[in-house]
């Protein structure tokens, strides 16, 4: 079956790439320990293996295909949107850790997570944009 690789299916899996980051920052910055743990880390570490060698087929085959330029120019927008909101998550988050709201871990989980909402914003942004052609 040969695919086109869209600009949105780019962008969409960038989703999960920052679930794995909240997966793989939980299993750094936990302070407990349970059984099923290394069930999950294995399960993990085997899903981003076998993400990263599609990954890897899929970002080869879309550098052949033809771009699509307006669509480039709404994921530039949606990245300068996307930057100024997490500028000003990260104000808030550094503001909460500098006056004692929360300790290092905690902004370590406000800040991955912020990555994950932010990479769905992102892409809603960027599917909305791209869908009516702004």
């Amino acid at each position: 079956m040969r695919s086109k690789v869209t600009l949105k299916e780019k962008v969409g899996t960038k989703i999960i790439y920052a679930v794995l980051l909240v997966c793989y920052y939980w299993m750094w910055a936990r302070r407990d320990w349970h059984d099923y743990y290394m069930t999950i880390q294995n399960m993990v570490f085997t899903f981003t293996i076998f993400f990263f060698a599609i990954q890897a087929d899929r970002i080869r085959k879309y550098s052949k295909e033809e771009k699509d330029e307006m669509a480039i120019q709404n994921l530039w927008r949606a990245d300068a949107i996307s930057l100024k909101i997490m500028i000003a998550a990260t104000i808030a988050i550094a503001f909460a850790g500098g006056v004692a709201f929360i300790d290092g871990r905690m902004a370590g989980y406000a800040l991955v997570g912020m990555i994950l909402v932010l990479t769905v914003i992102r892409f809603v942004i960027f599917y909305i944009m791209d869908s009516k052609g702004i």
